[in-house]
């Protein structure tokens, strides 16, 4: 998914290929990355990019930690949404995610996109609730050769190739996208606490089937736990 300029609000979507990206100003980041193992993690850089919202610092990438399994629980204000990280197939992308978790970064944050037509996701993970947040650092792409979107997936939204952030997505419906978004997570309890948010509708402020969720969707905090 696309993030989008401040300007802009949440128009994310690409009026053709509703693309899920973002538009954020990131700063370049290292060479791309299509798998796991030691390849991947040795291209793992974490670099500095704009915008820096509720800026945590920049991590430095720990493979031991990062080959740790772990889940991830979303407590919502629509109930809780658990992901299991594939730490062995996104290494980089999992261990940001823990780094922002682990530090509260999500916390008080609301998912600002809900896609109704075409593709069924929800947007989250962007502090300032317009789409075009960011945590201060961007980071390569990975886990993409062969990807696939069904219900459950959990990816990271982009700019472009190489410039993941913060913002991520979560899909309620199984979804035909482009292999151009990181998997790094699989849903294993809460598919019923997003279809209910998907249910509920969103406004359409960004065209038909895309805009802010009728239900509003608040991340209180989010829970890391061993697997």
């Amino acid at each position: 998914m696309k993030r989008t300029t401040r300007s802009a609000g949440l128009t994310v979507l690409a009026t053709v290929s509703l693309a899920l990206t973002t538009t954020a100003g990131t700063a370049s980041a290292a060479t791309p990355t299509t798998g796991a193992g030691p390849a991947a993690a040795a291209a793992c850089t974490y670099t500095a990019a704009v915008p820096a919202d509720n800026f945590k610092g920049i991590p430095v990438f720990d493979a031991a930690k990062a080959a740790k399994p772990y889940s991830a629980t979303l407590r919502t204000s629509q109930g809780a949404i658990t992901f299991r990280a594939l730490t062995d197939h996104a290494p980089c992308t999992t261990y940001s995610f823990r780094f922002l978790a682990e530090r509260d970064y999500f916390d008080r944050t609301h998912c600002h996109r809900l896609t109704t037509q075409r593709i069924y996701v929800l947007q989250c993970g962007d502090p300032t609730g317009t789409g075009s947040g960011g945590p201060g650092y961007s980071f390569p792409d990975e886990n993409l050769e062969g990807a696939t979107y069904p219900a459950g997936t959990v990816a990271m939204a982009n700019a472009g190739p190489n410039t993941n952030g913060s913002q991520f997505f979560i899909v309620w419906k199984d979804t035909k996208l482009s292999p151009a978004y990181t998997p790094f997570g699989r849903v294993t309890s809460g598919l019923d606490v997003l279809q209910k948010i998907a249910a509920g509708g969103e406004d359409d402020q960004n065209g038909p089937g895309d805009g802010y969720p009728t239900l509003p969707v608040t991340i209180r905090n989010v829970g890391i736990s061993k697997r």
